[in-house]
Parts: structure tokens; sequence; C-alpha cells
């Protein structure tokens, strides 16, 4: 097993690297449960391209597109101190989660970087909500960008440990002169809400009347973040239009909608935000 970076020497506290998914009995024999072993490794260069260009692709959804995944996998796996991946297989298999932080001033001239903050600006000044974040980004500001992304079927219990290890990790890079003195995070994510199929529409107007969507989260410690936020909001993905399509939810009454998701916190506040994570999502003992 990797190990993760530490600060034993400093008397801090590792964080764990494994987690054992609860495989109890149910009463529902319906469901047959099993125990996974889920364990935490840094980033490596000669493994983890394909699974982590795969999640990143998954974070930005139709957007992807817009942008070199490739390139942005090689910069994340430049810094293999920064961030965890989480496996169920051993090191040598491909990530079902990761986590990792970016520095948007350090990298600002790299192409991977220059156009996703191209893209953050254009898509804050669509929303009231997320206008300080273009003036920020060009302040010369040292921001994080917070990158995180896992499986669907994925456990939420697994993101407290991650959030963990990311602060003990930028604290140990930063006593090690590294660039990673940030004045803000900034994490992108995504959010949802469910729409009617437009097959039989009328139809089905004429049958009930139009209902307020309601805003779902794909990541629940998004929830817990934006608590600590000094601004967060949704924004519409650029290629949306060309990915519907009613084919995908044909038999379905809802399809989903997703939508791009920002989280701006002070540093300062960042590990009260990851403690308050722990609190919400981690397993009973």
């Amino acid at each position: 097993m990797a190990k993760k970076r530490s600060r034993e020497a400093d008397g801090a506290t590792e964080a764990p690297d494994k987690m054992v998914e609860d495989g109890d009995s149910s009463d529902d024999d319906d469901f047959d449960m099993v125990n996974v072993d889920f364990e935490w490794f840094n980033f490596d260069s000669e493994i983890d391209f394909h699974g982590t260009k795969s999640l990143l692709r998954q974070l930005f959804d139709v957007d992807a597109a817009l942008f070199d995944m490739s390139a942005l996998a090689d910069l994340i796996l430049s810094q293999p101190t920064i961030g965890s991946t989480v496996k169920v297989d051993g090191k040598d298999t491909d990530a079902y989660a990761f986590l990792t932080a970016l520095n948007l001033h350090e990298h600002r001239e790299k192409k991977p970087i220059a156009d996703l903050t191209k893209y953050i600006c254009e898509k804050a000044e669509t929303n009231d909500a997320l206008a300080s974040i273009p003036e920020l980004l060009s302040s010369g500001k040292h921001v994080g960008l917070v990158l995180s992304e896992r499986l669907i079927n994925m456990p939420s219990e697994i993101s407290p440990p991650m959030y963990n290890m990311l602060i003990d990790e930028i604290e140990a890079a930063v006593e090690d002169k590294e660039p990673y003195e940030f004045s803000h995070y900034l994490i992108i994510s995504k959010t949802y809400h469910e729409i009617e199929s437009t097959l039989d529409v009328e139809e089905r107007k004429r049958k009930k009347g139009k209902q307020d969507a309601t805003l779902f989260y794909f990541h629940p410690e998004d929830e817990v973040l934006l608590k600590h936020a000094v601004a967060h909001g949704s924004y519409d993905f650029t290629k949306i239009d060309e990915a519907i399509a009613d084919s995908k939810r044909a038999f379905q009454e809802m399809g989903v909608m997703p939508r791009g998701f920002m989280i701006l916190i002070e540093a300062n506040k960042f590990a009260d935000a990851a403690k308050a994570i722990s609190e919400y999502l981690s397993p009973p003992s």
C-alpha cells in the first residue's frame, strides 16, 4: 500500500488510509451485503492517468469536451503528494474516487489551467451569487482549485478522510515552502434537478400542474461546504443543449438536468468546513 504524506514528526495524527464499508446483514432477503475495503493512495503517474481522466470527464460532464482532459490529468498527477485516490483492489487499479487541489495562480500560464480559469470566470458572470470570483482570480492571489469526483455508487463516507488528508498535506507542503499557501479554495462540483421529458408533454400537462424543480447535490458534502462559503451557486453547462436527448429517458417520467456548481471558501475557514464534513458524513463507530 502506498503511504500517504504524513506529519508524524510534528505529532499530528495521520489520516486513516483504509475504511471498511459495513457489510452487516439485512432483514430484506432481496439484498446481499458485502464487505469492501477502501484504500487511499497518493497519485501515481504510472497508474492513475486513465482513472483520473475518466473521473474528470464525469465531473465536467458535457463540458469536458471543451478542455484537454489529458493535460489536466497530467497536471494533477505531477503533484503526487497533494490529494488522494480511493481504490478497492490495491494500488495497481483505477481510482474509484479522487480529490486534489491545484494552484490556479502558480499554473496560470499552462493551457489546461488558462482554459479552465477562463471558463470559470465566464460561468461566474452568469450568476450574481458568483460575481466575486472573476475579480478574485485576476487579483494575483493564490486560489486553490479543488477537484473531486467519485463513481456514482461510491459511499459519501469516503469524503471526510479525503478532505482531512488534503488539509494535512497542504499544511506540510506550505512548511516545505511549496506553493500551496492559498487565500481561498474554489470547489468545482455538480448539482442536478429533475425535468419532465418532452415526450407527450402536452398530454401530461393536462394531467398535472407544473412543479418547481428541486435542487439535488451529486456530492452530499457540498451541502456542508456551502455553509462555510463566501460565495456559491450553479451555472448551466455550455454544451448541455447538445446532450439533451429524449432517447436517454424515453421510458422515464422524469429526466435529470445536471448543472455546474461552484463553492468559494476562505482558506482560514476550510479546515472548519472539512471538520463539519466529518461530523456530517463519517460512519458511526
